[in-house]
């Protein structure tokens, strides 16, 4: 039997830890002290898609953490650094997925373990009603596929891959999952760019395209720019994100970045068109689009702390 832990036990990872602790012995690695007390002491409930309830462990506490076979880090890009620094090391014998937004949560998390490292993309979805409650909502798969400067093999992926089916879950081991990870970082940096901007949640909005003042036609560029990007990099997308895009706009879902605004949180918007634009400048291609979306998301993280000494009410405005 494996031993998994799975880091962040929000909507995603709770999913993660409810599924797989029906199968395997599971650890939850969290950062508030009253989130692990109440996972110890009621579990987690699933209620949606599936409707089960389970038992695992939870510490805030990296010292008492055992060595585990397979982590998944299930945080959001900002929080990546913090989150793998203190446990990373109860994964050398083992491996880690990423199941990050973006580009670059891989290359954090190596630098804090000698395990295997297996890049993730997931587009399942849930709400988290609290600490111990999850609904399951959107059943689609994690892709998995090897982190190739550590050289993860693809056997590792299947296993992993396997022991989530095993619990209930979606998953397709790839050999290279980089095309799929392209083809959510352009979805996930133009739609939660745009909601982030506008205020919108992912609705109808997003894919309409019949008048000039239509916001699909910026959604549209925006991925035509991305995907001029990735095939710049030498990556074949593995789904198309101007499709993805019309699916999700019928839903109304409020992406995460629109919540981070909204409560005047830090975005990932670094790791999405902020990956986008500097990939393009490494390989001389033009990204205007990306690189706007992402200059206006830090220019709205910096207004929360400008204090304009000559009109403090306008400041807080």
């Amino acid at each position: 039997m494996k031993r998994v832990c799975i880091i962040g036990c929000g909507a995603i990872g709770s999913l993660y830890a409810a599924h797989l602790a029906r199968v395997t012995e599971v650890w939850a690695f969290v950062r508030r002290a009253d989130h692990a007390r109440v996972l110890n002491r009621e579990g987690l409930r699933v209620s949606g898609k599936h409707n089960f309830s389970v038992s695992l462990k939870a510490t805030t506490n990296p010292k008492e953490l055992p060595d585990f076979d397979l982590g998944i880090v299930a945080t959001k890009a900002t929080q990546v650094e913090e989150a793998i620094a203190g446990a990373g090391k109860h994964f050398d014998k083992g491996a880690v997925i990423s199941a990050q937004n973006g580009l670059g949560s891989e290359e954090i998390i190596a630098e804090h373990t000698r395990g295997l490292i297996i890049r993730g993309t997931t587009f399942m979805s849930g709400t988290h009603h609290s600490d111990t409650h999850v609904q399951y909502e959107l059943d689609t798969a994690t892709w998995l596929g090897p982190y190739e400067p550590r050289n993860t093999p693809i056997a590792v992926v299947k296993e992993a891959a396997e022991l989530i089916i095993a619990g209930g879950l979606k998953a397709e081991a790839l050999e290279d999952a980089r095309p799929a990870q392209w083809s959510k970082l352009i979805f996930n940096s133009s739609v939660n760019g745009v909601s982030a901007l506008t205020g919108l949640p992912h609705s109808p909005h997003f894919a309409a395209e019949k008048d000039l003042s239509d916001l699909g036609h910026l959604l549209h560029d925006l991925i035509e720019e991305g995907k001029t990007v990735a095939a710049a990099a030498g990556i074949k997308l593995h789904e198309d994100p101007w499709q993805m895009n019309k699916i999700g706009a019928v839903t109304n879902h409020p992406p995460s970045m629109l919540y981070d605004v909204r409560h005047q949180l830090p975005t990932e918007v670094d790791f999405l068109s902020g990956a986008i634009a500097r990939e393009a400048q490494r390989l001389g291609k033009p990204a205007p689009l990306h690189t706007a979306v992402y200059r206006l998301i830090k220019g709205r993280e910096a207004a929360w702390n400008f204090k304009d000494e000559n009109n403090p009410v306008a400041a807080r405005g």
